[in-house]
């Protein structure tokens, strides 16, 4: 049995900016694009690059991009988030299930300071990313890193990575049976991961090699054959080179050789978001059928069910 009252998890997901605005974008941007975990670039270099050409550049565009996928409550990314949490709650009655962004609001700080003023002793950190990246999770390790050594009456333990954890794969297996019971089935799956520069693989992230074992891990629960799925990698920006296969013009590849359709799978995102709903849902199905083939998009686990019990477990796991 836990010492529950004391003891709290928190989900924290990337962030989003609170507005679909160009002045709440670039809010959001512009934290997002400081961390030198997400820019390795010396700030002298970097930061009048960023506030003088990136952010004048990007906010607007952006901005339109989320008003296409914005929901009547707010982001995606957030709605779907704060509904996982809620989710998480109910099955972990005992436990205080709190969610929390590391970019934009509400800040992880901010949100650890407050779980600690309720007197909580214990808290699980749960970054919404399966497949661990020095990018991502550990930019999560960072902020809770700076922030233990002011509350040393608190313990705070970090999930690092689920990428293969069997109730997560069965979740996200058992969402796309689901979803081709419905809809019917492709000729091709495709598992479409977030990039990451190709350089930070060759320093030692191993990204890569957890969105391969998630991937494989998946296809293996659904029965598939090798010439059945795909792994690519998408969100790619800047010249210089990502992690390949690229998603888009591998799909592009798939059209012009034949094949007809193709559904796409984001296993790297527990919750919808501009990356998954705009980038692939929109753009991708929409450059597919420029190449007459039709592409149908499988919608991240969000709070189902399933997503909610597997995280609970992972993170009753971590606290035991």
């Amino acid at each position: 049995m836990l010492d529950a009252p004391d003891t709290a998890v928190l989900a924290v997901n990337l962030g989003t900016p609170e507005t679909p605005t160009a002045p709440a974008v670039r809010r959001y941007l512009a934290e997002f694009l400081s961390d030198p975990r997400v820019v390795a670039i010396p700030p002298l270099f970097w930061k009048p690059l960023l506030y003088g050409l990136i952010l004048p550049l990007r906010s607007g565009r952006s901005a339109a991009k989320y008003a296409q996928v914005w929901l009547p409550d707010g982001s995606p990314l957030m709605v779907y988030t704060r509904r996982l949490a809620e989710a998480m709650q109910g099955l972990m009655p005992d436990l205080r299930v709190r969610h929390a962004m590391r970019y934009g609001a509400p800040a992880l700080p901010a949100e650890l300071d407050r779980l600690a003023a309720e007197g909580m002793k214990r808290i699980v950190v749960l970054p919404l990313y399966p497949q661990y990246s020095t990018t991502t999770t550990a930019s999560i390790e960072d902020q809770v890193r700076q922030w233990q050594p002011k509350h040393p009456g608190v313990t705070v333990t970090l999930v690092r990575d689920y990428a293969v954890d069997p109730d997560w794969v069965a979740a996200v297996a058992g969402s796309i049976r689901q979803w081709w019971e419905q809809h019917g089935r492709g000729e091709k799956l495709v598992f479409s991961f977030h990039g990451i520069p190709q350089r930070l693989a060759d320093a030692g992230d191993p990204y890569p090699q957890r969105c391969e074992a998630s991937a494989r891990a998946i296809a293996q629960a659904l029965e598939l054959s090798e010439d059945a799925w795909q792994l690519t990698y998408q969100s790619r920006f800047g010249r210089e080179k990502w992690l390949q296969p690229y998603a888009e013009p591998t799909l592009w590849a798939m059209a012009e050789s034949g094949v007809r359709s193709m559904d796409v799978v984001c296993p790297g995102f527990a919750t919808d978001c501009l990356e998954t709903l705009e980038e692939v849902a929109m753009g991708f199905t929409e450059t597919v059928a420029q190449r007459g083939a039709t592409m149908r998009y499988i919608p991240c686990l969000n709070d189902a069910q399933a997503h909610a019990l597997a995280l609970s477990r992972l993170s009753i796991a971590a606290l035991a």
